[in-house]
C-alpha cells in the first residue's frame, strides 16, 4: 500500500493498493477467453463497424502533461464523437440490445441473424414486441435508449433519486420510458430487475445472474480497446481505467492480458473514493458492496456493487487499483 501525490494537480492524496491476488504469470485460460476473448471481439468488430456512423474515435497524444508529469508519454483515448452520444458507452449497451435481439428473434426464426438482418421491415417489427430495460447513471441508459430505437424494440430505463434532469431528458429524446427511483444506483439496479421479471422484460446490465448481456456489453468495448492498441505508436506501460460496476476495466484488461500475456502493461484501476466497490473486493478477498448514498460527482462511477462477470478478469488481472477523491477529478477535468 502507498501513497502518491501528482505534482501536476493540487496537493491531493491518491490512495494506491497494489493488488495482493495478482500475479502476472498467471494464464488467461479457457474461461476468461469464453468471456472476453479474440474470437468474440472479431464478431463485434465485424457488427459494429458496419453500423452507420461508425468511425474511430482519435487517441490524443498529451505532450505537455507527459513533460508536467516527467514521463515519456500520454495518450487519451478520446470517445466524444462516438456514434453521436459522446461516450464509450455507446459500443456496449447498445451493441447488447442487437446481440440480445439476435437470439430472441434467432431462436423464433430458427435462424442466426446478424444485427444488420435486424434493420429490414420484417425483424424490425418482430422487435417491436421485445423491451429492454436497466438501470443508469446516465450513459449506459442513453446507449440502451438509442440502441433500441435503432432497432425498433420497446424501452424502460431505471434512474436513481440523484440523476440530474439533463441526464434523464437526455435519454427520454430516444424513445424511452424513464424511471425514477428512490435510493442509489444499486436500489434502481434492483427496481428494474424485479421489474423485468414481472412484465418480461430483458436486462442489458452487469448484474449479478446475468451472464450473455454483460459479456456482450464488455465484447462492444473492446472494439475501443482495439481501436486504441492500433493507433498507439509504441507499447505502453501503463494503463488506467476508470471503473463503475467493472465492465469497462475488465474490457481493456482481458484485452492486453489475452494478447500479451506476463509482458502485459501495469493495470491500473482508478475509483472515487466513496464508491470504491472493486478495491474493497480487492482487499477483502472477495466481492464486496459498499453501500449508503456514494454521493460522488463522477456520477457515471456512482455503483456500489462489483460486476460478477467483470471480477473474473479483474480479480487477478489488475496490478493496482486507485482510490481517489472527487476534488481530483474536479481539477483533472479542469487540466
Amino acid at each position: 500500500k502507498a501513497c502518491m501525490t501528482a505534482s501536476v494537480l493540487p496537493s491531493l492524496t491518491v490512495e494506491c493498493l497494489a493488488n495482493p491476488a495478482a500475479n502476472r504469470m498467471t494464464p488467461y485460460g479457457a474461461r476468461r477467453s469464453e468471456i472476453l476473448g479474440a474470437d468474440v471481439l472479431a464478431l463485434a468488430q465485424r457488427e459494429l463497424t458496419q453500423w452507420q456512423g461508425y468511425a474511430v474515435t482519435p487517441l490524443h497524444s498529451l505532450p505537455a502533461l507527459a513533460q508536467a508529469m516527467g514521463v515519456a508519454s500520454v495518450h487519451y483515448k478520446d470517445e466524444g464523437s462516438r456514434f453521436g452520444l459522446g461516450s464509450f458507452k455507446a459500443l456496449g449497451g447498445a451493441y447488447a440490445v442487437a446481440r440480445l435481439l439476435c437470439r430472441e428473434l434467432g431462436a423464433q426464426l430458427g435462424r442466426t441473424l446478424t444485427t444488420q438482418d435486424l434493420l429490414t421491415p420484417e425483424l424490425r417489427a418482430l422487435c417491436g414486441g421485445i423491451t429492454v430495460t436497466c438501470a443508469t447513471d446516465g450513459n449506459h441508459g442513453r446507449s440502451v435508449a438509442w440502441g433500441a430505437q435503432l432497432f425498433g424494440c420497446q424501452c424502460v430505463i431505471y434512474i436513481h433519486a440523484t440523476v440530474s434532469e439533463g441526464r434523464k431528458e437526455a435519454i427520454a429524446q430516444y424513445g424511452a420510458q424513464v424511471v425514477r427511483t428512490a435510493g442509489n444506483y444499486d436500489d434502481a439496479v434492483r427496481q428494474a430487475d424485479l421489474d423485468a421479471k414481472q412484465y418480461g422484460r430483458f436486462v442489458i446490465s452487469s448484474y449479478p445472474g446475468y451472464m450473455e448481456v454483460p459479456r456482450d456489453v464488455m465484447q462492444g468495448y473492446q472494439l475501443m480497446v482495439e481501436e486504441a492498441a492500433q493507433q498507439l505508436p509504441e507499447r505502453p506501460t501503463h494503463i488506467f481505467v476508470q471503473a463503475g460496476v467493472g465492465g469497462l476495466a475488465a474490457a481493456v484488461c482481458g484485452y492486453f492480458w489475452e494478447r500479451d500475456a506476463g509482458d502485459r502493461p501495469i493495470y491500473v484501476v482508478v475509483e472515487p473514493d466513496k464508491a470504491d466497490c472493486l478495491t474493497q473486493s480487492a482487499k477483502a478477498g472477495q466481492l464486496t458492496a459498499v453501500t449508503g448514498d456514494i454521493d460522488t460527482l463522477m456520477a457515471g462511477l456512482a455503483c456500489g456493487e462489483v460486476s460478477h462477470l467483470a471480477w473474473e478478469i479483474l480479480e487477478k488481472g489488475t496490478d493496482v487499483f486507485c482510490v481517489i477523491p472527487d476534488d481530483a477529478a474536479v481539477a483533472a477535468m479542469r487540466l
